[in-house]
């Protein structure tokens, strides 16, 4: 308690309740002026010490031990008033005010219990004691006083543990809200960082995917394209070349403009995955005139349209590295269906290379990074085998989950 708002029982009763009892004293003693004199020198040394001891010192209110100083002189001096007159009995109330707010727990309990013998001795004055039945009838009121305003001061000590313990939990609960809310504000910058870093990772993805549909697409196709035209120069039947030419640039344009919108690839629109790669074959063999040979082992699996044509751009990259750099006679490509996976490989026989040189920079290196990109996007595995002079050999393999086709 601050001192502007200490109660007036504690600080205007106690004076109004032992201006009154002095008053009562007078009227009663008046005719026993020794008696009188030292009730009201009692009375005086009541006030004074409330004064000097509470009164004018506010700051020493909040002293336990300065207060409980105080409590102890002031029940003694009020025994000795009720002993001397029973009627200050009535000061009582006081040294409860006192008691119950100043003292702190377990002390209030032993100032609440001296003062209630006091009210309980000032009620059984009149009770005589000169037999059994006076004597338990005296201590019979003490002790309903002591009980009685002793449980009171219990309770009201409960009452401060509970309120004091909703108080804690409030306390807590609004810590907690607090914290919650800025975790809640942490999380909403952190959300917003994910989707910048999803955002941006969704762009390069985009570039990425673009620029492996470039490569399988458009870069092959005109590739193909300037082969023929070349071919077509020095050639007697240039029509023929000039036809696939055409047809080649068609192909492109197509593929290109499903490659935009991520459609499925043409060659898997109208036909399972070894038929589109069948035809791929074919073509590749009219075109660059080498012989290849298809093989297909197990049994067809439904597979996942991406996973489709994943294994028929892997199968169109290593042909067109073929064709631009093995200088092959042979070629040989193998689609196996297996219970768990599925394998595409193209074999040539042709110059070969060092798998350890390649990097996307040097020609033709793009087109394995892209390969490669594509493959491990679907959780495969892409192995490349090569050695200048021996060939190479170029293997894709897929998780398959599908049931049979």
């Amino acid at each position: 308690m601050s001192e502007q708002v200490w109660p007036l029982r504690l600080t205007v009763a106690p004076y109004v309740l032992l201006a009154c009892l002095a008053a009562v004293t007078i009227l009663i003693k008046r005719d026993q002026p020794g008696s009188l004199t030292v009730d009201l020198v009692l009375c005086a040394l009541v006030a004074l010490w409330i004064l000097g001891m509470f009164t004018l010192r506010p700051a020493r209110r909040t002293d336990d031990r300065a207060m409980a100083i105080f409590v102890t002189g002031f029940v003694v001096l009020l025994a000795v008033l009720v002993v001397r007159d029973p009627w200050f009995g009535f000061l009582t109330p006081a040294g409860y005010f006192y008691t119950f707010i100043l003292l702190p727990w377990p002390g209030e309990l032993l100032g609440v219990g001296a003062v209630a013998v006091l009210a309980g001795f000032a009620q059984a004055y009149d009770i005589p004691k000169t037999d059994v039945v006076g004597v338990l009838g005296s201590v019979a009121v003490i002790g309903v006083n002591v009980i009685g305003m002793c449980l009171a001061a219990w309770l009201g000590r409960r009452g401060e543990v509970l309120s004091q313990q909703r108080k804690d939990a409030v306390d807590a609960l609004t810590e907690t809200n607090r914290r919650l809310e800025a975790s809640l504000a942490e999380n909403a910058i952190l959300h917003e960082q994910l989707l910048t870093q999803a955002r941006d990772a969704g762009v390069i993805d985009e570039r990425q995917r673009m620029a492996r549909e470039i490569h399988d697409t458009l870069a092959q196709g005109l590739t193909g394209i300037v082969t023929q035209l070349q071919a077509a120069e020095n050639a007697s039947d240039w029509r023929r070349h000039v036809t696939t030419a055409i047809g080649l640039a068609r192909e492109s344009l197509t593929e290109a403009r499903r490659s935009v919108h991520a459609l499925r690839s043409q060659p898997l629109q109208s036909a399972t995955l070894s038929g589109a790669i069948a035809d791929v074959v074919r073509r590749w063999s009219a075109v660059h005139g080498v012989d290849v040979r298809l093989t297909t082992t197990g049994t067809p699996r439904v597979m996942t349209p991406e996973a489709e044509s994943t294994l028929l751009r892997a199968t169109q990259e290593a042909l067109a590295n073929v064709a631009k750099y093995a200088q092959a006679s042979r070629v040989g490509v193998t689609l196996s269906y297996m219970e768990k996976k599925v394998a595409l490989d193209v074999r040539d026989d042709g110059a070969g290379f060092d798998p350890a040189r390649i990097s996307s920079s040097e020609a033709g290196g793009f087109g394995l990074v892209a390969m490669r990109q594509r493959v491990e996007a679907m959780d495969g595995t892409l192995e490349i085998e090569s050695e200048p002079g021996f060939g190479t050999a170029i293997s894709a393999t897929l998780p398959l989950t599908g049931r049979p086709a």
